[in-house]
C-alpha cells in the first residue's frame, strides 16, 4: 500500500463514517497522513454528481495535498462510485486521471443507482433524509443527485456509454487504468429499518445486479429504410444485434454478514483481508490471481444468494428522439411445452425524468434458466394520436380490414431463442446489468379513413 488512499462516502452520509476504515488501514501499515477522507454536500438541490466530481479534483490538490499527477488509490462507498467515475470521464483530462487512479475499491457501489432514490425525492424522503441545517438548503434532499441515482436514469445510461461501452478503455488489466474491486454485502437491513426498506435483490439500498461494472449493450433495431412502405406494418419477428460489451470482466464479490451500512461502519475480517490484499495488486497477473482467489473464497456466500439481473431499456425512434409511451412484456417457454409462453414476472421502474428509460429486475431463480428454451419480447408503442404512429420492418398484413382499423398502437414481437443458445453472448448473467436499446420508426400517417392527414398540398 504505497500510494495515498482517498475515501469517498455516499449520499446523505458524512466523512466520519469512514473513520473505522481509516483505523483499519493504519493498523495494516499505512501512514495515517496518507489516508484522506473526502466529504461533499449531497443534500443540496442544486448540486449535481458532476459538480461533486470536479470539486473532488480541486480538493485533491488543496485539501489532500496531492500534486496534479500524483497517483492514488480510492475506496468508495455507494454514490462515491458515481463520483469517482464522473471524475475519471470528465473533460480532456481523462487519460491522465485514469493513469493516476491505481486501485478502485468499491464498497456497495451504486454503479447503476438505487431503488430507493426516487423515494428520497418525495416529501417523506425529505423529512427523514433531508438537510436539517438551518439555512437556504434546509430540508433539501439533493434532488439532482437523486435524479442521477434513480433506477434507469439518463445519467447512469450516458455514463455507462462513456466509461464501460466506449472504445476508450477506462478499466483494464494493466497499470494505465485502475484495477477495480467490487464488493457488496450479501445481507440486507434488519430491525425497523429493514421493515421500511429492503427491496428484493439488494443489500438494503443498492441492487446486487447494479453494483458490478460488467455490462453489455444489445440493440433491437426495427427501423426501416426511407424507401420502404411503412403504412401497414404492425408486427415484427425480428433479429437482435449486440453492439458493445464492457472491456473487462470485473467480478462481483459478495461478503457474508454485511449490508449497505455495515460494510462501511463494521466491516468483517473477511472483507478487510480481501481489501488489504487488493491494495497490494500491481500487475495484471496479480489482479487475475486476486479475482480467482476472491471468487473461490466467497463461492459459498454467492450460492446462498438469489441470483438477480437487471436490464436497462431505452426506446427511441430513428431520429434518436425518446419514445415515452410503450410497454414491454417478456414471455418464456420451457422444455416440456415450449409453445406455451408464459409472462415473466419482473420488477419494472420507469425513470421519472424520461419515460423512454425503464429498469427491469429479474429473479433468475424463478426464471429457471436451465429449462428455458424460448424467450419472446413483445413491444407495444403508441404516439398518443392516430396521426403519427410507430413502425418496424415487417411484412404488410394481408387482411384489408386489419390495415384500415389500425390504431396509433403498434406491436412488435422478438423471438430471442437463438440468443439463448449463443455461447458467446449470454443474455442472462447473474448479478449484472445489461442495456437494451429499442429503435422504431416514427411516421406521420399519409391518410386516415376520415381523410385527415398530417401534411398535404392544396389541390389546384
Amino acid at each position: 500500500m504505497s500510494h495515498p488512499i482517498v475515501l469517498i462516502h455516499g449520499y446523505s452520509d458524512v466523512p466520519e463514517s469512514f473513520k473505522r476504515w481509516e483505523t483499519i488501514l493504519t493498523r495494516h501499515g499505512l501512514d495515517v497522513s496518507n489516508v484522506h477522507i473526502c466529504g461533499y454536500r449531497s443534500l443540496t438541490n442544486e448540486v449535481t454528481i458532476k459538480d461533486i466530481a470536479e470539486g473532488f479534483d480541486r480538493a485533491l490538490r488543496l485539501r489532500a495535498g496531492l500534486s496534479a499527477d500524483e497517483p492514488f488509490d480510492a475506496i468508495v462507498h455507494s454514490t462515491g462510485m458515481l463520483v469517482i467515475r464522473a471524475w475519471l470521464t470528465t473533460y480532456a483530462k481523462q487519460d491522465k486521471r485514469k493513469q493516476r487512479l491505481k486501485r478502485l475499491i468499491a464498497l456497495a457501489p451504486a454503479s447503476f443507482g438505487s431503488p430507493l432514490a426516487h423515494k428520497g425525492r418525495s416529501w417523506l424522503g425529505a423529512i427523514f433524509k433531508g438537510n436539517r441545517e438551518l439555512g437556504p438548503d434546509f430540508m433539501d434532499a439533493g434532488d439532482l443527485i437523486l435524479d442521477g441515482l434513480e433506477l434507469a436514469s439518463r445519467y447512469t445510461w450516458d455514463l455507462a456509454h462513456q466509461d464501460l461501452l466506449s472504445r476508450k478503455v477506462f478499466y483494464g488489466p494493466d497499470p494505465d487504468t485502475p484495477y477495480v474491486f467490487t464488493f457488496c454485502g450479501a445481507d440486507n437491513y434488519g430491525g425497523l429499518q429493514g421493515l421500511v426498506t429492503n427491496p428484493k435483490g439488494t443489500d438494503g439500498t443498492v441492487r446486487w445486479a447494479g453494483c458490478s461494472l460488467n455490462t453489455r449493450k444489445i440493440t433491437l433495431n426495427l427501423t426501416v429504410d426511407e424507401d420502404q412502405d411503412t403504412t401497414t406494418q404492425r408486427v415484427h419477428f425480428g433479429d437482435w444485434q449486440t453492439d458493445h460489451r464492457s472491456n473487462l470482466s470485473i467480478p462481483f464479490i459478495p461478503v457474508a454478514d454485511l449490508n449497505h451500512g455495515s460494510i462501511i461502519e463494521e466491516p468483517t475480517d473477511e472483507l478487510v483481508e480481501l481489501v488489504v490484499k487488493a491494495l497490494k495488486v500491481s500487475t495484471g497477473e496479480e489482479y487475475a490471481e486476486w479475482n480467482r482467489a476472491a471468487i473461490e473464497q466467497t463461492r459459498t456466500t454467492l450460492r446462498k444468494m438469489t441470483p438477480w439481473q437487471q436490464f436497462l431499456v431505452r426506446a427511441v425512434d430513428e431520429r434518436d428522439d425518446a419514445i415515452t409511451d410503450y410497454h414491454v412484456t417478456f414471455k418464456a417457454g420451457y422444455e416440456k411445452n415450449p409453445r406455451d409462453l408464459k409472462p415473466i414476472e419482473v420488477d419494472v421502474h420507469t425513470y421519472s425524468g424520461d419515460k423512454s428509460l425503464r429498469s427491469f429486475h429479474f429473479n433468475l431463480k424463478d426464471l429457471d434458466l436451465e429449462k428455458l428454451v424460448r424467450l419472446r419480447i413483445e413491444i407495444i408503442a403508441s404516439s398518443g394520436t392516430d396521426l403519427v404512429r410507430y413502425y418496424g420492418h415487417i411484412d404488410a398484413p394481408e387482411d384489408k380490414n386489419e390495415r384500415e382499423s389500425a390504431t396509433q398502437k403498434w406491436t412488435a414481437v422478438f423471438d430471442m431463442d437463438e440468443l439463448l443458445k449463443n455461447r458467446d453472448v449470454k443474455l442472462f448473467e447473474p448479478f449484472t446489468t445489461s442495456l437494451i436499446e429499442l429503435r422504431l420508426n416514427r411516421e406521420p400517417e399519409p391518410w386516415l379513413p376520415n381523410g385527415t392527414r398530417v401534411t398535404w398540398f392544396v389541390e389546384k
